[in-house]
């Protein structure tokens, strides 16, 4: 049985309009709206028409995923949490009809319940939602949401507005996605105002209608049960009481959700639905079911104090940070080393600045386990001298990070270099938002023609020592070509 194939329908109504024959029901008023029509054949037919075009819907939802990035904690995109909703998402978005948006899918290493989309195509999903819901529920809170991009309800909200302007107002609504999380600040900076009123904007009951119709023929389409996403946002409902999620108050109950559904795919072909979670869902959910996402209320306080948990990156075990065994090589600029296959090379065609890591230890600004490699500008400089520069560079850019005595001289592969540890403040943090503290050793290296070659070793102290033996190996293999 699937993690949730067992729940007992609490909902009278829902259970006998998931029940009834598919053949005698007629399509109701309430299945079809203004934006979304029924064919003859049965199938749902959006209107695309909205004012704004995808490109400036695009253009928005892209500028607005960047601020997102910054103001929530984020799971790696290659985490196996992040990789499985990634790929359940284009599955479903495949089957959407109309314009073809670029879809992108996050995680969000939130506790509460709850999802939203972006214009264009950004969508985020809490972790906590994942944990929540089985195979079959989680296709139908994406489908929800992919739903909003394919009906365009931001942009359709936005032009509701009277005396703020499209953009302004679609602002409003992207606000109103952040800030139902109890984020909110940055947006400002694209442009973004709140309404005249200061009032966030909600999806109408007719748009949550339309996500319910389109989102249950995407899910039909791409082949689980519609009436999974119903049972799943009736349960949230019935549990959470007063204090149901947030997720809720996003996104108003139409009324008739489930007889809704139901009627819309009453005029489909029968099919059979997978009775349980598949494989891949299961070890997914396995993984997601370790860790330990942080509040909205801890998440507020990160940002009240400026330590954001942006980088995508949390103090639970995350497999890829331990070294594998087998190796690849890195090779360009004159430079080889090898490192543990599970890692990988970021930046390699940027030539200046690469980074070696696993994919959970990076975030788009920030490096907590890994090794970033430069090789830098010949100088007439003595080795100690240039050695001392970078020190000093590294240091004044990073405010809090300090050296632990002096450099060392060592050799590497029959090269002179020198030796640096230094400490900062790491961008993991713990429960409570407070920084760890990071370990950094800076190693130089002559490249025979004045040249530097830099590796900085990166990793939170408490690791370091671990981590160590294979910095130490990396180091053993590198040559200067």
């Amino acid at each position: 049985m699937g993690l949730f194939s067992a729940r007992i329908f609490r909902n009278t109504a829902l259970l006998l309009a998931l029940s009834l024959p598919f053949s005698v029901l007629p399509v109701p008023a309430q299945a079809q709206t203004a934006h979304l029509k029924q064919g003859p054949d049965g199938r749902l037919i959006p209107d695309l028409n909205v004012g704004m075009s995808p490109e400036e819907q695009i253009k928005i939802g892209r500028q607005a995923a960047a601020e997102v990035r910054k103001q929530l904690p984020l799971l790696p995109d290659d985490s196996p949490i992040t990789r499985y909703v990634s790929q359940l998402g284009h599955k479903l978005a495949a089957q959407a009809p109309g314009y073809k948006w670029p879809f992108e899918f996050h995680v969000v290493n939130q506790k509460e319940i709850n999802a939203f989309a972006l214009p264009g195509g950004p969508v985020f999903v809490n972790l906590g939602t994942i944990q929540k819901a089985d195979e079959g529920e989680l296709a139908g809170v994406m489908a929800h949401e992919i739903s909003h991009v394919v009906m365009q309800h931001s942009a359709r909200e936005a032009g509701k507005q009277q005396g703020i302007g499209l953009i302004g107002a679609l602002g409003s609504v992207l606000a109103g996605a952040v800030l139902g999380n109890g984020i909110g600040g940055s947006l400002a900076q694209l442009g973004i105002q709140m309404g005249a009123s200061g009032v966030v904007m909600k999806y109408s009951r007719t748009a949550e209608t339309e996500a319910d119709l389109m989102g249950a023929q995407i899910m039909y389409d791409a082949g689980y049960n519609p009436g999974s996403m119903v049972e799943f946002f009736d349960t949230l409902k019935q549990e959470g009481g007063s204090g149901a999620p947030e997720f809720l108050s996003d996104h108003p109950d139409p009324g008739n959700r489930a007889q809704n559904v139901q009627r819309v795919i009453s005029r489909f072909p029968r099919k059979t639905y997978p009775r349980t979670d598949s494989p891949e869902f299961v070890a997914m959910h396995e993984e997601a079911m370790k860790l330990h996402p942080y509040t909205a209320q801890e998440i507020a306080k990160q940002q009240k104090s400026g330590h954001i948990a942006s980088t995508g990156m949390s103090t639970g075990s995350v497999g890829d940070r331990v070294p594998s065994r087998g190796t690849n090589s890195f090779n360009s600029g004159g430079v080889q080393l090898t490192y543990p296959d599970n890692w990988h090379v970021y930046n390699e065609s940027g030539g200046k600045s690469v980074v070696i890591a696993p994919p959970s230890g990076v975030s788009q600004d920030a490096i907590a386990y890994g090794v970033n490699l430069q090789h830098l500008q010949p100088s007439n400089d003595s080795l100690d001298d240039r050695t001392s520069t970078v020190v000093d560079r590294l240091v004044r850019s990073n405010p809090d990070m300090r050296t632990m005595g002096k450099a060392q001289h060592i050799r590497v592969n029959g090269r002179q270099g020198r030796s640096v540890d230094l400490v900062a403040r790491s961008p993991i943090q713990d429960k409570s938002g407070n920084p760890l503290q990071e370990r950094d050793w800076l190693v130089t290296v002559d490249d025979g023609s004045g040249g530097t070659v830099m590796l900085v070793f990166i990793a939170p102290d408490k690791d370091f020592g671990n981590l160590r033996p294979t910095f130490e190996s990396m180091l053993r293999s590198l040559q200067l070509q």
